[in-house]
Parts: structure tokens; sequence; C-alpha cells
């Protein structure tokens, strides 16, 4: 998550509405294109501006959209930017056309402007100094009246990545932070992590508008801001302390990206402020024990009597001060606001939440976050594996809870490989007395399937289950010795190795099953197998006393052709027999000794010199007498270890759980205080706003107003100030309960507020008639009997918490979709009002308190926009705005097919090895490269390299890796995975991926180890670094024909005999990863001499063709390709390639 890029947040953490309103609909689409028609000749282009203009080449095409953007026509422009937007979401290369696309950020048009911003913010990073030049148009942009323009011109603006401007973004945040829109709020959040990136010394302005942030009530703002923090100052808790308890209630309303952030961060606040949920159950077996520990002390001697006592005393006091454990208030409320979460339609949500749990919860809670989980077993391969990586490893702490969902765990035929084996993990973690049963059935069916690798994975999870049940083992062994039987030797060697690990565990009540394995030798062939069964051999000896000698005599005969572990085995094996059985193996042993003297690996020397001075020493010498200690030592048997054990450390749900190591920016969870951290920190001053304080203003005025009529009328009778004393008594009590409930609903008042701030323009005006309606009312009011007074102040509540229950669900949708371009008709708007007010006349005539009713319907945000009100928009303007997004589809459609060049899979290898780091400058590391034409794994646009990595010096290399990377033009470098160590003379193969961006620039990096670093490079090879094309000869003829002038090459050369064409072509494929055309014959060209070849770039996938002519001796050979160097230099290969034919 470190590396998330806040300023590309998914679509429904508010992207989507960024992105409303850029285009017209398929209406305007078609009017605009029949309008460039007509009008083409006035734009300069001459033609036909859509349609089979999309089929032009990028160069001519740029300069017709280039002619667009500078008509004076803004519908030219914008059907033009609608283009470069389309080329842009295909992923062509448009940052020429970025000088003619940033004079337009001025424009008028607020839809041609948001194309533009869109187009920015993909290339300001990389047009840094013509992007400096329109600084002041973004901030002039950030006082736009549309949110969408204010949001997009700081994208820009915090997208252009140059120091000099730093205090200019850092002002633009501070003012988009207090925007009205809470849109262009949570794009101040997201530009945070990209300024602090920039310059960490603003670290401390940032904070500030963090924590500013952090206050927001807006849900659409909430998980931008965590993000913000989590990035920035994670460990200011501080400024989480007084908006706990708000994230917690707005967990639900946040968005999926949002929720998963806000969860996060909450798990770490939780195990840093709250107490340990289960230590109670600790706390209650050291109790067990203290009361066994007590009874022991009162069996002891009377002299140690006085030191018992005191012992004694000390832990009954400990024990009073030790307060019993109660979960806190704030900690119930997180797992409480997390539950309804499980239910997300979203895997990462879900699984945010069983972290929660399993970190945070007491262990009594843990099952309810198990069928959620296992409800994603049934959603996509990669959500299925992160899901069971996660279930892998806490099953080994809590087995319980999954055990009796065992069966979702069974193999089904569709299940990938690392699906099959995450789940043998499981159903060998979840083996216990009760469900081996089943397990073992299950596994039986899987040892029949023809998946080798399957079946061997198989074979590990029964030895794994007989290590951990010993009521099984004996069934395990038989059962595995059957399947040495099978006709597959991968599972027979398999099943001897987990036999003879099994047997480590009892080796005297299976007599039999060594001596048979022992008659298996000569029959097994896998290497591993067979030096599993004469470890067994050499070990348990004594077992097999007259079939060791015999085994020993028949694999001196092959010695020099078995396997490397085999010749290692047969050497202990003589050794131990020499030891047990001197008289029949000591000629054996010597002469097996005299054949690994010679032997071509140096661990079989070395291990034959150790055995030969150990037994039959020149000089005798004090280690000879040791030699049984050494060779016949017991040895401890093996265990069995699931290898998910490791990765409880890391946290669930977690990159670092899925890797097994920490990856970059992870943060370990804190261990839970044993005190109980201060929880005052969290209780927050209620804060109202300024309508619930004009509300309350009217209450206090009402009750004096009320008190005032009393003190007059008291003149005329005492029976009514009595009554009235009273009534002041209830209401004063009503008002205090009315606060007491309000500050154990906290949460409904945050809503509520989150509304009164979020109110649209429309309804300004009628608060204000409202309010001065409601005001001059009041003064009549007072001689309305008090009892209906106070009867329709419940009521007014009653319905002012209705309303806010059934306007918060739209809260957040009015947020997102509030626009100043559009404001509604007021005139209708009061016409309704007032017709509402007519409709109830009972609310007509209502006493001071009528005032707190309509309240609620103002807001200070509101208030900044009276002096200003916002012209009326156009009435289709929305519509006008959402039908952008929808590209013009017939001209779409056919620019997607005329430019997916697809990849040819059949390729010729060249073989060519190239040195990339000499042995000598690497102090004995070497490394060699060669080219595989295939595509990376990691990315298609990135050439694959397989680098051999030597060790030609004299000890051990550990951590090769590539590191200082020195790359130009953006480059990219996918570096191979760290080689931990690498034996003298060994070598390991490792792939390298580069993406060269099209250019000749060379890939400069460093390979470090332990023993130092140093600098190769990795020049790119022209007929390398594309890739052959599937194309049909008709499209080659028309490609070709787009690309003439300035993107054709042509070259001839000559040859020293005349030759075939066919060995033309192969020396083609294998200098160049082109791929060969199927000719079909036509009149233009002669089949018989002219051979076509297509490919593609490898990171623009631009269209790279090449003919190649024979004539006599002479072949002409001519290149198209719109990077012209790449055609030229391709041409010289091929030329180079040819002449040495």
């Amino acid at each position: 998550m470190s590396s998330y890029s806040m300023g590309d947040a998914p679509a429904n953490s508010g992207g989507g509405s960024h992105m409303q309103g850029f285009g017209g609909g398929p209406n305007n689409v078609a009017g605009g294109a029949s309008s460039m028609q007509s009008s083409s000749p006035a734009a300069g282009g001459g033609g036909d501006y859509g349609g089979e203009s999309i089929f032009a080449s990028d160069m001519h095409k740029h300069d017709e959209l280039k002619n667009m953007l500078e008509s004076p026509k803004d519908t030219m422009k914008l059907e033009a930017m609608r283009r470069i937007i389309g080329m842009v979401a295909r992923g062509r290369n448009c940052a020429d056309l970025f000088p003619s696309v940033v004079k337009n950020v001025l424009s008028k048009s607020n839809e041609l402007k948001k194309l533009v911003y869109v187009y920015l913010v993909r290339y300001a990073e990389e047009e840094q100094d013509l992007a400096l030049l329109s600084i002041s148009a973004f901030q002039k942009a950030l006082k736009d009246r549309n949110q969408l323009i204010r949001a997009s011109a700081l994208r820009v603006l915090s997208s252009i990545r140059v120091p000099v401007i730093v205090p200019i973004m850092m002002l633009c945040i501070k003012d988009a932070s207090s925007d009205m829109s809470p849109f262009v709020r949570k794009t101040a959040a997201h530009a945070i992590p990209k300024l602090y990136s920039l310059d960490e010394s603003q670290k401390d302005n940032l904070i500030e508008v963090i924590e500013k942030l952090l206050k927001d009530r807006t849900t659409l703002v909430a998980g931008s801001a965590v993000m913000a923090f989590e990035i920035v100052c994670p460990e200011r808790i501080d400024l989480i302390h007084k908006n706990y308890r708000k994230l917690c209630n707005l967990l639900v309303d946040v968005d999926e990206w949002g929720q998963m952030a806000v969860i996060n961060m909450l798990t770490h606040y939780a195990r840093s402020q709250f107490l340990d949920p289960n230590q109670h159950e600790d706390a209650g077996d050291a109790a067990f024990y203290d009361e066994e520990d007590e009874d022991e002390d009162e069996e002891e001697s009377e002299e140690d009597s006085d030191e018992d006592s005191d012992a004694e005393a000390k832990r009954k006091e400990k024990k009073k001060k030790k307060k019993p454990y109660t979960m806190d208030h704030d900690h119930r409320l997180l797992l409480r606001c997390a539950k309804p979460l499980l239910q997300s339609r979203n895997s990462g949500v879900v699984m945010a939440v069983c972290q929660v749990y399993f970190h945070t919860a007491p262990r009594s809670e843990h099952p309810i976050v198990i069928k959620p989980m296992l409800r994603l077993l049934h959603s996509h391969r990669e959500v299925q594996t992160v899901v069971l990586t996660n279930i892998a490893t806490l099953s080994l702490q809590s087995r319980g809870l999954f055990e009796p969902y065992i069966k979702s765990f069974f193999v089904h035929s569709q299940d990938s490989s690392q699906i099959r084996s995450l789940k043998l993990e499981i159903m060998t973690n979840l083996a216990s007395d009760t469900s081996i049963s089943i397990i073992l059935k299950e596994f039986q069916t899987y040892v029949s399937s023809s998946d080798r690798d399957f079946v061997a994975a198989t074979i590990q999870a029964i030895g794994r289950c007989a290590s951990q049940l010993e009521e099984v083992t004996d069934t395990c062994v038989h059962g595995l010795m059957r399947l040495l039987q099978h006709r597959d030797e991968l599972v027979v060697g398999e099943s001897v190795v987990i036999i003879k690990k099994l047997l480590q565990l009892q080796p005297s009540e299976h007599k039999e099953i060594i001596v048979h394995l022992t008659k298996l030798v000569d029959g097994i062939k896998v290497p591993m197998a067979r030096a599993s069964i004469l470890w067994l051999i050499g070990e348990y000896s004594e077992h097999v006393p007259k079939l060791a000698p015999d085994v020993l005599r028949q694999l001196a005969k092959n010695f020099s052709n078995e396997e490397d572990i085999v010749k290692l085995q047969v050497l202990n094996l003589a050794g131990k027999l020499m030891l047990i059985n001197a008289k029949q193996t000591k000629l054996l042993a010597q002469y097996v000794f005299n054949l690994a003297k010679y032997d071509i690996n140096y661990d079989i020397r070395d291990r034959s010199r150790y055995l030969r001075q150990l037994l039959f020493p020149a000089e005798k010498g004090p280690l000879g007498k040791y030699a049984k200690k050494i060779l016949l030592v017991s040895k401890p048997a093996p265990v069995l270890e699931s290898s998910f054990k490791d990765r409880q450390q890391w946290q669930i749900g977690s990159l670092s759980l899925m890797l097994g190591a920490s990856a970059n920016g992870y943060v370990a969870l804190k261990d839970f205080p044993e005190e109980a951290p201060d929880a005052t920190v969290r209780d927050v001053e209620e804060a109202y706003s300024w309508a619930e304080s004009a509300k309350r203003t009217a209450k206090s005025s009402s009750k004096k107003s009320r008190k005032k009529k009393s003190d007059l009328d008291s003149f005329y009778t005492s029976d009514e100030t009595d009554s009235d004393e009273d009534d002041e008594d209830d209401s004063d009590e009503d008002d205090s309960d009315e606060e007491d409930s309000d500050e154990e609903t906290g949460s409904d008042e945050e809503d509520s507020d989150e509304e009164d701030e979020e109110e649209s323009d429309e309804d300004e005006d009628e608060d204000d008639g409202e309010w001065a309606d409601s005001s001059s009312e009041g003064e009549v009011l007072p001689s309305r009997s008090k009892t209906s007074t106070r009867s329709d102040d419940d009521d007014d509540d009653d319905d002012e918490t209705d309303s806010s229950e059934e306007e918060e669900d739209d809260s957040e949708e009015d947020s997102e979709e509030e626009s100043d371009d559009e404001p509604p008709a007021k005139p209708a708007a009061k016409a309704g009002r007032s017709s509402s007010k007519s409709s109830t006349p009972a609310k007509a005539s209502k006493s001071p308190k009528a005032k707190s009713s309509a309240a609620p319907e103002m807001s200070l945000l509101d208030l900044d926009d009276l002096s200003s009100p916002a012209p009326a928009a156009p009435a289709g303007a929305a519509a006008g705005m959402a039908a952008m997004l929808q590209p013009a589809t017939g001209a779409m459609q056919a620019l997607s097919l005329s430019d997916n060049i697809q990849a040819s899979s059949s390729v010729v290898a060249s073989g060519v090895s190239h040195e990339l780091l000499n042995r000598i400058s690497g102090r004995g590391l070497a490394a060699h490269y060669q080219y595989t034409r295939r595509p990376h794994l990691f990315s298609e646009n990135m050439v694959d390299l397989e680098v051999t990595v030597t060790n030609n010096s004299d000890a051990e290399i550990h951590d090769i890796a590539v590191t200082g990377k020195k790359l130009e033009g953006g480059m990219i470098v996918h570096e191979f995975d760290t080689i931990s160590s690498l034996d003298v003379g060994e070598s390991r193969t490792v792939s390298l991926g580069i993406d060269f961006k099209d250019t000749l620039n060379p890939a400069v990096f460093d390979i470090s180890s332990r023993t130092g670093k140093f600098q190769v490079k990795i020049p790119p090879i022209v007929g390398e670094i594309i890739q052959g094309a599937v194309m049909s000869e008709a499209d080659f003829k028309q490609r070709s024909g787009q690309l003439k002038g300035m993107n054709e090459s042509t070259g001839q050369c000559s040859l020293s005999s005349s030759l075939e064409l066919a060995v033309l072509c192969q020396c083609v494929l294998k200098s160049t990863s082109l791929a060969m055309v199927q000719r079909t014959g036509s009149s233009d060209d002669d089949v018989a001499t002219t051979l076509f070849f297509a490919g593609r770039t490898t990171s623009a996938h631009l269209p790279v063709l090449l003919r190649v002519s024979l004539d006599g001796v002479t072949v002409k050979l001519t290149c198209n390709c719109e990077k012209m160097v790449i055609g030229s230099m391709l041409l010289k290969e091929v030329k180079s390639a040819l002449s040495k034919l």
C-alpha cells in the first residue's frame, strides 16, 4: 500500500464522480462528426476527420490533431481531445501533443477543460518544463465554480514533481482542504502524499492539513484522509484520538477502498490503546497454577516457611492490584462497527475485518469471521489463493475454528496446482483424532490422480499426518508401501523419502519394512529415493546384517554412474559398515574411497578424504578412536513441520504474509499494553453546528419569555404561577434528558451535522424565508397554552429524527453529485415548500421552539455563496457532460481493429549468449545473459532475459541482487529475486525483465553481493527488443503503404553465392525476433523471390515491417517503422547477418 498512488484512487473512491460529464452522447458524437466533415477545409485538414482517418499513421494523425486543437472552434478542439483521450486510454504515446493541448487550459468550455486536465495529469510529470508555464492557469482554475475543474487542477498541479513549486502546492492543498466540495477535499488528501514524497521538509505543514481533513465528517473524505495519515505521519496517534469514534461510526458508509485503509489504521490503533481481550484466559490459567503452588508450599519444611509466607504475601498483593478485565467501550465500538462489513462484496474489505477480529477481538468471537472467509472461496482464483494462504496460517494456531468446515477444503478437479497445494496444507493442519479418517480417505483418492506433482504433495501430506498422530503411523506406512509398486518413478521416490522419515520415529517396530526397502535398491531410479534407502541401510544395518554388504558391493560396481547425492550416501554406507563389519567390507570400502578420490565433484572428493583419514589413518591419532561416536551416533527423528509456521508473525491479510517475508512498507503490529492507556483522550466536547446552536438559543429564549409571562400572570392568580413553575421544571428536565440522549447517540447528531454541512445551494433562500417566518410567528405564539407547546415540541423533535434518518442514506450521494453548474429553480422549490406548509396547518402556528425545526436546514457552508449565486446552466448541460464518456462507437472500434497487432507465439530462439559481468572484474562472480524472445511474466512490454550467474571464486557468495539502477527515458527493470547463496562452482539461472521504452539507451544497474558492487550495462539489440507479430499479407501491404517517407528505410547487400530463399528466411528469423508473413500470391510481388516479416515494438506495440527481395546474389531490404531509428538499426543488423552467408 505504501506504493499506491493516491492520485489514482479506484473508481469507487471518487474517481467515478470525477469522470462524470467528460463528453457527449452518441447523438452529439454523430453531430460532431458531420459538422467536422462539412468544415474540414476550414480546419486545414483537407479530409474526413472521422472514420477512415483513424487508420492514418500516428505522425500524420498527430499533425491533424494539432490542427484541430489550434482551430478557433470549440467543437473541433473537443473532438480532438476526445480522440487523444481515447488514444491515451489504449496506451498510445501522445506526449508530443503536450504543447498543443496545454494551450487549451484556459478554454472557457468546461467540457474541453476537463479533458485537457485528464491529459495533463497523465503527461505532466514527463513534460515538467511545459507544465510549469501553465501554473498560473492551474491556480486560477482552483477558484473555478465547478468542483470537477477545481479538483482536476489540483491533481495536475500535484503531478508536476518539481521542487520549485512546492510552496505553491502547499498553499493550494491548504485552500483545497477547506473547499466546499467534499470531492475537492478528497483530492487534496490524495495530493498530500505526492507533496510529501517530493519534499519531506513540509511534513509539519502537511500534518496540520491532515488534522483538518481527519475532522471532516464526510464519508467521501474519510478514507483518503486516513491514507494520507498512514503515509505521512503514522506515528502521530494523537491525531486519531478525537476522531476515533467518528471514524468507527462512518466506517459502514465509506467507500470500499477507504474502508480497508481505515480498518487497517484502526487495527494498529486498537493494539496500542486497548488491553488484550484474551488476558483473562491467561490469568485464569495462572490462578490455577498459583493454587497448586500454594498447596505445595504448605507441604514444605518449617525452615522455608518464612520465605514462603513472604512470597505468598507478594502474590496475594499482586492479585489484589490486578483488576478483572472489562472491555473498553471504544474497543467494543470498533468490533461492532466492523462486523456488518463481513457481508461486503469486496473481498479485501472482508479480509480487513477478519484482520481486526483475529488481532484485537476475544477468541470467543473469532468464529464470527469463519463463514465470510469461506464464502470468498467461491470467488476468482486469485482471491482463493490469498484467502487459503491466510487460512493455512490461521489453522496452525486455531485448528478448532476451521475443523467443522473441513469439507470446504476438499480439492476439486478445476483447482489450480497452487490452490491444491494450499488445500492439502490446510487439511494436514486440521488433522486430528476425529477428522483423520475423513482426511486419509480423501488423500487416498488424490493418490490416484494423473498429476504427478499433486500426488507427490499428497504423499508428503500423508507423512505429516502420520508424524502428528501416532495412532495412524502404521496405517500410513503400509499405505505408502503399496505405492512402491506405482508405475511413476516420482511417486515411488517420494514414497520412499517419506517412509524413511517415518521409520526414524519407530525403527525397531518396522524391521521387515527396512528389509523390503533394501531389496528395492536396484529397481528404484530416483536419486533421492536411492539415497534415502542407503541412509536407512547404513543407519539400521543391524536389522539387515547380511544384505548390507551385498548392497555395497552392487553399488561399488556402478559407482561412477550414480548421482552425486547417491555417491555421498554410498561413502557413508561404506564407512559405517567398515566400523560394524570390517571383515567383509574393508576391501569394498577402500575400493569405493579410491573411486571417489578422482571424482569430478569436490564434495565427494572431500568426503572420501575425510572418511579415509578417519577409518584408515596413516598415523595413529586421537581422531580414529572417536570414529564410532562420529558415524554411528543416534540421529534425532526429523520433525515434519508446516512451511507456514514462520508466517504467524505477519499480520493477517498483509502482503508480507503472502510472501513469507517482510514487504516494503510493512509495519508490524504492536503488543497490547500491560496497563490501559487513558481513555479520556477520546472524549470529545459536543460541538454543535451554527443551526444547532440557534436551536438551543431559541429553546432558552422561549423559557425566559414563558417565565416573564408567568410573573405577570401571578398578579391575577397564584395557581397559574405554580403551574408555570412546575411546567418550567418539567421542561428543564426534558431538556436535560434530551442532552443526555444526545450524548448517548452522538453518531446520530454527527450524521445530522454532516447533512447540514453538505446541503446544496437550492435551499438557501428557502431557509432564509422560513427562518424569518418562524421568527415573526414566534412573537404572536406566546398566547398559546404551554401544554400544547410542549407536545408540539416533542412532535417536532420526532419529525426531525425521522427526517434525518431518511436523509442519512442520501447524504453521501448528494455530496458526490452536487455541482455549482446546475442550481435549481428556486421559485419552484419555494412553491413546493409553501404547499407543504399549507397542507399542515398545525405547524403554521408554532411556539418559539418552532425555530428549532427550521434551524437544521441552515448551514454555514451555504452562507458563503449567498453573495454570489451561481448562474443557471443550460438545459442539456448535464446530459452533455455525462454522455461525453461514450466515444464514437464506430470510429473507436475501427481504430482498435486497425492497431490491434497480435504478438506471434512462434519465434526462433537465437541462442546467442552475451557477457554481462566478467569473473575478474566481479571478483569471481560471472554473469551472462541471452534474449529468450518471450514476453516477460511481469509485463508484456518487457523483454525477457535469462541471466546465468556463476560463482568462480573459492568461497560461497551471498545476497546477489540487482541494485543501483541508473535508467534513462523512463525505462523499467524488473529485477530477479535475491540469490541468498551461491556455492563454489555453482551456476544459477534467473529471469530479468527490461522495458527499454522503444529506445536504444542501455540499461545500467549494479549487481551487488556481500563481496562488492559491480556496475553492468545491457545495450539493447534492435532485433531482440521487437516482438514477432501475426499479420496477413493484405494487412502488411496496407500498413507498409501508410509508413512511407521518413518511416521507410531501404538497403541492399551482395551474397557470396546464389542461395535459396529458405536460407535467407532462416537467417532473418535467427538474427531477429520477427515473424514471417504467410504469402498467398498476388500480381504485385513474386512469391518465389520476396519475403515479408512483421513485428511490433515491445513497449508501444508499433508495427515493424521488413521486406526481403532476392535478385540473383543481390538482396534488397525495405523496413517500415514509425520509430525511424529502430527501422534503420534493424536494417543494418539484417544486412550484417546476410553478408555473413
